[in-house]
């Protein structure tokens, strides 16, 4: 690989996970800070140590800039993720106040019986347009990530948020339009479905302004009792901008993460038996699924001053992307970092649910 100070690389042109990898790892051991002029051009980390001391120092790497590569093609701000202490601060501690482990054990029962009925609907239908052999045709096949995933997840976020049953299925199916316009960056289609969920969080806040509900069950209600660094009620705009985050992150991670668990333990028989067998092990393998197939490949951030590293100087105010991915597989932090190993050593130390204080907010209510 050629190294130098314009190019280091292109990204490949692959969806392919394990060429993804590959790429991950050729970096790492020859170009740990890499850069590319594609996406308007970044720094790429990729040595867990790295990574980890970018999402932890906040001071040095902000997130007010850019928080994820390719951004948003409307160039849109919202809290708390593109946001960087103290105004980082409010929305945070709001959010968190709902996630405490007795709202947790109250959603608990909730959560697993939309669950059930989910994933049952999905069953039975199948089942139902099976031939009398028992044979599936193709066309009824399960897609556990795109069909449950995005239900299941749809109505974590109603639960959590306090939202109206029927609005579980227009969640699901507008966050899974906005998120492939993303992936394209159709302004305009992911403009239409940005402004369809924010048409459901302006309503949310309306709602919790005129009717308050208990801040320690309630997010909207929670960050409507915050105030900012100079002592005023947050802005009502910015406010809905962070239950329009709140709704979005919710829905994009989980059904990446269930249909690799999935994919996984289909080609894997013998550790479907052993959590079968024995349900006490299935957190730790969760743990091990979330390092070894981080949802996200990596989140952004931009240096306030320029930073030396490994011998490269990465100028003040030049993106650079934290990628959780690699670093969760770099061989000098997890022994053989490419297999999934139950119950590691130091799975306490994976990056998956990021780091610092942009870590995520839902990660108590994404484990459960």
């Amino acid at each position: 690989m050629l190294i130098t100070s314009v190019d280091d690389f292109t990204l490949i042109d692959d969806n392919t996970p394990h060429k993804i990898y590959a790429q991950f790892d050729d970096l790492r051991e020859i170009c740990p800070v890499a850069h590319t002029s594609e996406n308007g051009g970044f720094w790429l980390l990729t040595r867990y140590e790295d990574v980890k001391r970018a999402a932890s120092d906040t001071n040095t790497f902000i997130s007010s800039v850019k928080a994820v590569i390719p951004s948003d093609p409307r160039g849109i701000r919202r809290p708390p993720l593109n946001t960087d202490p103290p105004a980082h601060t409010p929305y945070r501690t709001a959010l968190d106040r709902t996630l405490k482990p007795a709202r947790l054990k109250r959603l608990a029962s909730i959560l697993e019986q939309h669950a059930e009925r989910e994933f049952d609907a999905l069953l039975y239908t199948s089942l139902d347009s099976s031939d009398h052999l028992g044979h599936v045709p193709g066309t009824s096949n399960i897609d556990i990530s795109a069909q449950f995933g995005a239900s299941f997840a749809a109505w974590v976020e109603v639960s959590w948020l306090n939202l109206e049953d029927e609005t579980a299925p227009v969640l699901a199916s507008t966050a899974a339009k906005w998120v492939n316009a993303w992936r394209r960056q159709d302004l305009s289609e992911t403009s239409k479905q940005s402004g369809r969920l924010y048409e459901l969080a302006r309503d949310l806040l309306a709602d919790r302004k005129a009717a308050p509900q208990d801040p320690e069950l309630d997010p909207a209600s929670s960050l409507l009792r915050e105030v900012g660094p100079d002592g005023q009620p947050l802005d009502d705009e910015l406010l809905v901008g962070a239950l329009r985050q709140s709704l979005v992150v919710g829905m994009v991670a989980p059904p990446i993460l269930l249909g690799d668990i999935c994919a996984h333990l289909s080609n894997d028989r013998a550790l479907q038996s052993r959590l079968r067998a024995d349900p006490s092990l299935i957190p730790a393998a969760v743990e091990e699924f979330v390092r070894l197939y981080v949802p996200y490949r990596g989140f952004c951030r931009t240096p306030t001053h320029a930073v030396d590293l490994h011998g490269r100087t990465i100028p003040a105010g030049q993106p650079i992307t934290m990628t959780y991915a690699a670093a969760n597989r770099d061989p000098e932090v997890f022994e053989d970092p490419n297999s999934f190993i139950l119950n590691r050593e130091n799975i306490n130390s994976h990056l998956g649910f990021g780091k610092g204080r942009h870590r995520c907010a839902g990660m108590p209510l994404a484990r459960m």
